[in-house]
């Protein structure tokens, strides 16, 4: 049976590579945007949910806002059947 650990990071190179891997995209809540600045922000997903109300933002937009924010991203490799996981969520440090 595969572990359904999650990982916690803060590194910049590893979100990039695990979301681009699973064909995932920064992105920012519309709604949240304030002065062009990225408000809310979001790992998106081809066929997500919510497609109407997120933006895609470049990854250095992305990232300016995860540090400006204090965040670190919570995530999982593989589910517990031994899938490729896409399941993450961004949470303060």
């Amino acid at each position: 049976m595969a572990s359904t650990t999650s990982n916690t990071t803060t590194d910049h190179s590893t979100i990039k590579e695990w979301v681009e891997a699973r064909d995932g995209f920064p992105a920012t809540v519309s709604s949240t945007k304030e002065d062009g600045e990225p408000g809310l922000l979001r790992i998106a997903f081809p066929g997500y949910s919510g497609e109407d109300s997120l933006e895609r933002i470049e990854w250095d937009e992305f990232f300016d806002k995860f540090e400006e924010s204090d965040l670190a991203l919570v995530y999982q490799e593989e589910t517990q059947g031994g899938d490729e996981s896409r399941f993450c969520k961004l949470v303060s440090r």
